[in-house]
């Protein structure tokens, strides 16, 4: 049994949490927040022991892995910590946003980088691995084009956007870790933005919808499309092209139940509105990969490499969005 310490008791720390609880082979050992009535709440819900001193957690050597569910800030002092202690570890992304300060990581750490998995759960999602699966075949002939849709149902608040790092580095991450998976190395970057969304993130200097276009290294182009709101609910999408044919992946409902009458036809309930919703699934087969990776004594993956790589498209976009030009990467 895989004995895990979740760090952070907010949202993601209780999707973590709800993962190693279901597992077959992993155990919740204990969770830490800093706040003691998050702590006490989610160690009561889950039956683990709880706390508000993190060296509870890193100090415990019956504690195989740690799971970083704490804010940004945070993540590079804990994963290193953690990793110091011997154990492995699952941080959410980003692993910071300065991509100094995650090169510092990385140098400091050195070869117990390999024990450091990265958050992008979108890969663990059984329709796009699904696709990745067969594109890889072969099935669509060689990848021309990815289409990547992600908007979120309302934008988060307006004290999340400050934080956040901004679109690119908060929302758009994971959609260039998907595009990675997918084209493998990007080489080229072209962003723009607008504001039509939320006047809270325009005050914060943000925007709030982009399209953004990549370029693989073998000229495979890829298109994401960003939201911070949708009328219809969480819209998560994706489709792969080539010259024999496409794979798409459509919103998901929470069940395949239509009406039809006389003045409507095929009704269905909304899309799924909540991330939790739609990708429960995903976040269970990540703990699954992590869990397995820990008793394998494997490297897991998206590793510390992919978190890094995400965080250099994320600037690029940036760069984009403020220049007008298209930027070229290298190391992505």
């Amino acid at each position: 049994m895989v004995r895990l310490g979740v760090i952070g008791c907010g949202r993601i720390g209780r999707v973590h949490a709800d993962s190693i609880d279901v597992h077959p082979r992993a155990e919740l050992a204990r969770v830490h927040d800093p706040f003691d009535a998050a702590a006490r709440e989610v160690g009561t819900a889950f039956g683990a022991e709880w706390g508000t001193d993190v060296d509870s957690v890193m100090g415990d050597p019956s504690i195989d892995a740690v799971v970083v569910a704490s804010p940004t800030p945070t993540h590079v002092d804990l994963l290193t910590r953690a990793v110091r202690a011997g154990k492995a570890v699952l941080c959410e992304k980003p692993i910071d946003l300065d991509l100094t300060r995650v090169d510092a990581c990385r140098a400091e750490i050195g070869a117990l980088a390999d024990r450091v998995m990265v958050g992008f759960n979108r890969r663990f999602d059984p329709s796009f691995r699904d696709i990745r699966t067969r594109v890889e075949a072969g099935e669509v002939g060689p990848l021309e084009q990815l289409t990547i849709i992600s908007r979120d149902p309302v934008p988060p608040p307006a004290a999340y956007v400050a934080t956040s790092g901004g679109l690119f580095r908060d929302m758009t991450i994971h959609d260039f870790d998907m595009a990675r998976y997918f084209l493998g190395e990007v080489v080229e970057v072209t962003a723009t933005g607008a504001n039509q969304v939320s006047d809270e993130i325009a005050a914060a200097g943000d925007i709030d919808g982009a399209v953004i276009v990549l370029r693989g290294a073998n000229g495979t182009l890829a298109s994401i499309t960003n939201s911070r709101r949708c009328a219809f609910g969480y819209d998560q999408r994706l489709e792969a092209f080539g010259a024999l044919g496409m794979l798409t992946a459509a919103n998901q409902l929470p069940t395949s139940v239509r009406f039809s009458g006389a003045d409507r036809t095929e009704v269905a309930a909304p899309y799924h509105n909540f991330f939790l919703d739609r990708y429960t699934p995903a976040y269970r087969a990540e703990m699954d990969h992590f869990v397995t990776a820990i008793e394998t004594g494997s490297a897991p993956s998206p590793g510390f490499a992919d978190g890094r790589a995400a965080l250099v498209l994320a600037d690029a976009a940036n760069e984009s969005l403020r220049t007008g030009a298209t930027v070229q990467v290298v190391g992505s």
